[in-house]
């Protein structure tokens, strides 16, 4: 009798021990199908929670402009341009418009944008730099290489000749000063007091010494720079480069 009770115990721990065996294989076939199932669904959730932190949450917002660059211009000019959005994610601020509205600026020739993680936007400038000075209203204006007037200056920078222009004066003929002066060499640019310009092809340049050089447009500017430094040991009261292939000097 113990026996056959023995053996009726067996028969069931075995009964069992099979159960749980094919119960485990049944869960691990089952969470073979549902394990990509359920990594997608933690990869969409993690998606989603770092889309809503980076484009949502304040988490990332602005909290700071950078500016770098300036010198005649102040942050607050800049800042003021940049107008940027301050509390909004990084991620949404719109560069782009930023760099528009500082490159509007007459001073700025360029302009750098980027964001500076987690809460910074940064802000490089390029200030215009004067190749010549032109007196408005009473003000005096830089001109840079490319032609464009900017800025105010007081006092005047240190050697850079003065443009006198008229009403008639366009903004050609600005482009064409600038071309020219651009293009004298160091050493004959600090002899020149002052520069005369009517059409984009009737440019004069007055001396320190109150010599005048009829230049012409700004074609060939190099070519007429290196004819006129040979011409100045001449006695003369005025020079004329606009053809330099055939110059001519007056006494």
């Amino acid at each position: 009798m113990a026996s056959s009770t023995r053996t009726r115990d067996a028969g069931e721990r075995t009964t069992q021990q099979t159960r749980r065996r094919f119960a485990r294989r049944q869960w691990a076939r089952r969470w073979l199908r549902w394990k990509p199932v359920v990594a997608l669904v933690a990869l969409v959730a993690l998606v989603v929670a770092g889309v809503y932190t980076v484009y949502f949450s304040d988490a990332l917002a602005v909290d700071g402009v950078e500016v770098t660059g300036n010198s005649r211009l102040s942050d607050e000019q800049v800042l003021a341009a940049a107008d940027v959005p301050v509390g909004e994610p990084l991620a949404r601020v719109d560069i782009d418009a930023i760099r528009s509205r500082v490159g509007s600026l007459a001073d700025v020739a360029s302009v750098d944008v980027s964001r500076a993680w987690p809460h910074e936007v940064l802000v490089t400038v390029e200030e215009r730099t004067p190749v010549a000075l032109l007196e408005i209203a009473g003000s005096l204006r830089g001109l840079d290489a490319t032609g464009v007037v900017f800025g105010t200056f007081k006092p005047a920078p240190p050697g850079l000749p003065r443009v006198r222009t008229t009403s008639s004066t366009s903004a050609d003929a600005l482009r064409e000063v600038a071309e020219v002066v651009s293009a004298l060499p160091e050493d004959l640019a600090a002899t020149v007091d002052h520069v005369e310009v009517e059409t984009v092809d009737r440019i004069t340049l007055v001396l320190r010494d109150e010599r005048v050089v009829r230049w012409g447009s700004a074609a060939q500017s190099e070519e007429k720079a290196a004819v006129l430094a040979a011409l100045l040991g001449q006695d003369a009261r005025e020079y004329d480069v606009s053809v330099p292939g055939t110059p001519t000097t007056t006494r």
